[in-house]
């Protein structure tokens, strides 16, 4: 069974408020992150893993894709967790990510 994964679907299930202006931001990061329907329903599981690590899957306000981010401010053990949690999920869902230098954020760029 395919789940469709709608702008207010992603809005509600990350803790977003819908509006005008958040339902288009989500619908351009839809749009723009390749094949986002082969993993949608998987960035829900991968939020609710990084929780524990107060991390997150959020809208990027400066770019149209999906951020993956833990507070800098967390031990060296929760940081490698992070990493290592966002690493394994990206193989088993074949998706692929930017890490932006020096930080501890990804970029969902879309499936392979």
């Amino acid at each position: 069974m395919q789940l469709n994964v709608s702008s207010e679907v992603i809005l509600s299930q990350l803790g977003y408020s819908k509006s005008e202006a958040s339902i288009k931001q989500a619908e351009k990061i839809i749009e723009s992150t390749t094949n986002f329907d082969k993993f949608a329903k998987h960035i829900f599981t991968l939020n609710d893993h990084l929780k524990k690590m107060n991390a997150y899957v959020g809208l990027s306000n400066k770019s149209n894709h999906f951020k993956i981010k833990c507070d800098e401010n967390d031990s060296t053990e929760i940081l490698e967790e992070f990493h290592q949690e966002v690493s394994h999920w990206a193989e088993k869902y074949n998706v692929k990510l930017q890490k932006l230098d020096d930080r501890h954020i990804y970029y969902v760029l879309g499936a392979v």
